[in-house]
Formats: structure tokens, C-alpha cells, sequence
């Protein structure tokens, strides 16, 4: 066998129908429980269990207990972005599982990917942050520039906790849907957070899809500077 990262073992775990659809289950960045990550995978409890200890194992998804409850979620944003680059390719080579309907295009215009931003809305942000500066591209990926923590900080998000986080800050995702780059790190988790706290959006339940409301996505716009 020849050295090197088995990447043979990931591909296996990820590329099994079930478990599949439950990692995707859990792109919404929320745990869920056996029976829901059962339900998502159209499988029974035992067989779910058996497909839950091998994604453990294989170090996707981790676990933790409250009351009576297991609750299972992506072990990180490393996990969460393979996700989303398989579903982008997938979608490219045309290997859709069903033809697509009106919950599609409600999560090609926006969606949560992981604790992040996605889709159309997400990537309009990420060009127009690279345009005006706030936002530079360097060959370890995106930089927040001065501007853009000025313009951060005017949004109300507090910078300095983010900055002194281990995780980082700006990250690009490849987005499955629109195959360009939209911003992820703890900076895209925190303008998230504040589009749901000003109101201009929410998630829809039971899906990954973010609802804008007619004011929040003109408000989206001119925040900026969209035309």
C-alpha cells in the first residue's frame, strides 16, 4: 500500500447513499438526533446507528449527549467544505438525484452551508466585498483589509473576539450551485448571524434553504452596494 492520506476510507464513507444524505442533513449546521438523521436517510434506527459509528469512527461527525439524546454534528468546517465541493461537482457532471423543483431554487438563492452564507446572495456578497476593497485575495485565500474591518465593525460585528479565535477568519467555499466562491471562516458565520439579528432573513424549517424578506433583501443590497 502506498503512503500517504487513505483517501480511499473518506471517499467510501461519504459515497454510501444513506450516510451521504445524512452529512448533508447536518450541512445545516444544527445536531441532529439518530431517529432524525434516520429519518433523513430513509433507513431504519439500526442500520442509521450502523451508519452513524462508522462516520464517527472515520472522524466526520462527532457526538454529544443531553438527557436521553445523542446528538450528531459535522465535526468542523473542514468536513462541512469537502461537502460542498462534492456537491458542486456532482451538480456540474449533471448527477442529480432528482429534477429540480421550487425548494431548489429557494436554496440556490440562499442557504446555509454549515454556519455560513451560501448560494446566490452569498456569492453576490463575496464579489462585491472583493470589488470594493474590503476584501483581498492572497495565496493563503481571502484577507479582511482595513476598509473591510471598518465596514464589518459598522455592522455590528465585534472583530477582535474573531481575530483572537484559532479559527479563521475569512475562508472562501466553493459554492455548489453558483461554482464561485462565497465567504466562509468565522467572519461568514458572524454576518450570518447578523442578517437573522437585523431580521432581513431566517431559515426555513426543515431545510437549508435562508428566506429573505422583501425589505431585508433590498436592505441586503444596499448595505453593499449592490445594484
Amino acid at each position: 500500500m502506498k503512503a500517504g492520506p487513505d483517501i480511499a476510507r473518506i471517499a467510501a464513507l461519504i459515497g454510501d447513499p444513506a450516510r451521504a444524505n445524512m452529512l448533508t442533513a447536518l450541512m445545516s449546521g444544527k445536531a441532529l438526533t439518530a431517529s432524525e438523521l434516520a429519518a433523513e436517510a430513509g433507513v431504519s434506527p439500526p442500520t442509521a446507528s450502523g451508519h452513524l459509528a462508522k462516520l464517527e469512527a472515520g472522524g466526520l461527525i462527532g457526538q454529544r449527549r443531553q438527557g436521553r439524546h445523542r446528538y450528531f454534528s459535522l465535526t468542523g468546517t473542514e468536513v462541512a467544505a469537502v461537502l460542498e465541493s462534492l456537491m458542486g461537482l456532482a451538480s456540474g457532471a449533471g448527477h442529480l438525484r432528482t429534477r429540480p423543483g421550487p425548494r431548489d431554487e429557494a436554496l440556490r438563492r440562499a442557504r446555509v452551508c454549515y454556519n455560513h452564507l451560501a448560494g446566490e446572495m452569498a456569492t453576490a456578497m463575496y464579489g462585491a466585498l472583493l470589488r470594493t476593497g474590503r476584501l483581498a485575495t492572497t495565496g493563503d485565500g481571502p484577507r479582511l483589509t482595513e476598509s473591510g474591518a471598518a465596514f464589518f465593525s459598522g455592522f455590528g460585528i465585534a472583530l477582535e473576539p474573531l481575530i483572537r479565535a484559532r479559527a479563521p477568519l475569512c475562508r472562501e467555499c466553493l459554492d455548489w450551485s453558483e461554482r464561485r466562491s462565497h465567504l466562509a471562516g468565522s467572519l461568514g458565520r458572524a454576518v450570518l448571524a447578523r442578517i437573522e439579528a437585523e431580521g432581513w432573513a431566517s431559515r426555513e424549517p426543515g431545510s437549508r434553504a435562508v428566506r429573505f424578506t422583501p425589505r431585508g433583501e433590498a436592505a441586503f443590497g444596499a448595505w453593499l452596494g449592490l445594484g
